[in-house]
């Protein structure tokens, strides 16, 4: 029932946190109360939800194969830290020309590459989880050394070049390695040896077989709680600026169909194969929200509409990239008649 009727329950989620968000006002203050490298903990616990059975189902002694694919490597390396900070840019500067603080909200997000909700989109269409985990891993080591580096450039280099506007801006290190440590470290290290010490004291097929289908929809119970919190933390701004919302929404929109378009048209040209060439598209198009979040507060206020612009950026991106993964196992009907096209979450479940 949960796999079946999935969106169902993820539409349901989002209503139900924006008439939570309205009808307790207070709600917000208490969930963002306590927060982790500031994104609210309990944002914090749905993640890590979601991430550790994805990451436990992970074949950790099938990476170095994975490593070994110099064309996918590539390819993500370049969609990831050249095309997608380059296209957000250009659709902030399209979509908002008279909001800079909009604007810049939406070039910050496009700066943080997803390292972890991308884990559970991949899964959910079938994609390669060991992939995942690499390009997860390297986006991860890439976002603490150019993260700053292309905030400096976006923001202000360029725009000097083009005749625009451009914005100080600094960016902490230690925010962006809180957020890789947090958001990636600790359910990859769990992943990791759960799966070591499970296989170790069970054996393979008890651990393949009986464990994960156990702790599966843990990943999916996640998702829902992390929708239903973003979604009531956000609930009085998405009721009482619309508008505003709406604005951020539309490039958004392009970003997110142009980046899966362009990246799995590009890995199936390639010769990927469907699994890497899903698992580059949602690498793609996803991006590090909880970055995001946490770079606007700490930069511009908590308030400001460079920060707004950091929330609406997840609730956008989950109902697309849901549908994204529908789009995706459609695809491999097409393409990869010989695999068992009944897929569904439940395959990843």
């Amino acid at each position: 029932m949960l796999d079946r009727f999935l969106p169902v329950w993820i539409i349901a989620a989002m209503v139900l946190g924006i008439v939570l968000g309205r009808a307790i006002p207070s709600l917000a203050g208490h969930l963002d109360a306590v927060q982790v490298g500031s994104v609210s903990l309990p944002i914090a616990i749905g993640l890590l939800l979601m991430m550790y059975p994805v990451l436990a189902k992970v074949r950790y002694d099938r990476l170095d194969r994975v490593a070994g694919d110099r064309r996918m490597l590539a390819t993500s390396l370049v969609l990831n830290w050249l095309i997608g900070p380059a296209l957000m840019f250009a659709l902030a500067w399209i979509f908002l020309p008279d909001l800079p603080a909009y604007r810049t909200g939406l070039i910050i997000v496009g700066l943080a590459r997803c390292i972890a909700m991308v884990l559970i989109w991949n899964d959910l269409a079938c994609g390669d989880r060991q992939a995942a985990a690499v390009l997860v891993a390297i986006n991860a080591v890439f976002q603490i050394l150019a993260f700053g580096v292309l905030g400096w450039f976006y923001l202000q280099v360029l725009p000097g070049w083009l005749g625009l506007d451009t914005v100080e801006a600094g960016f902490s290190i230690g925010t962006i390695v809180v957020s890789v440590l947090v958001f990636l470290g600790i359910p990859l290290v769990a992943g990791f040896l759960t799966r070591t010490f499970g296989e170790r004291a069970k054996g393979t097929d008890w651990y393949e077989q009986r464990f994960l289908p156990k702790i599966g929809p843990v990943a999916l119970y996640g998702l829902l709680f992390t929708i239903v919190v973003l979604f009531a933390l956000q609930g009085h701004t998405i009721t009482t600026q619309p508008w505003s919302v709406v604005r951020i929404a539309l490039p958004l929109l392009g970003y997110f169909a142009l980046m899966f378009g362009v990246s799995f048209a590009w890995g199936h040209r390639m010769g990927l194969g469907y699994a890497k060439t899903a698992t580059v598209a949602f690498t793609a198009a996803g991006n590090n929200f909880e970055l995001a979040i946490a770079v606007c507060i700490g930069v511009f206020g908590a308030t400001s509409g460079q920060a707004l612009a950091g929330v609406v950026g997840p609730l956008i991106e989950v109902p697309v990239l849901v549908a994204l993964v529908y789009v995706a196992l459609a695809i491999r009907r097409r393409i990869a008649p010989a695999t068992n096209t009944s897929a569904t979450a439940q395959e990843v479940a």
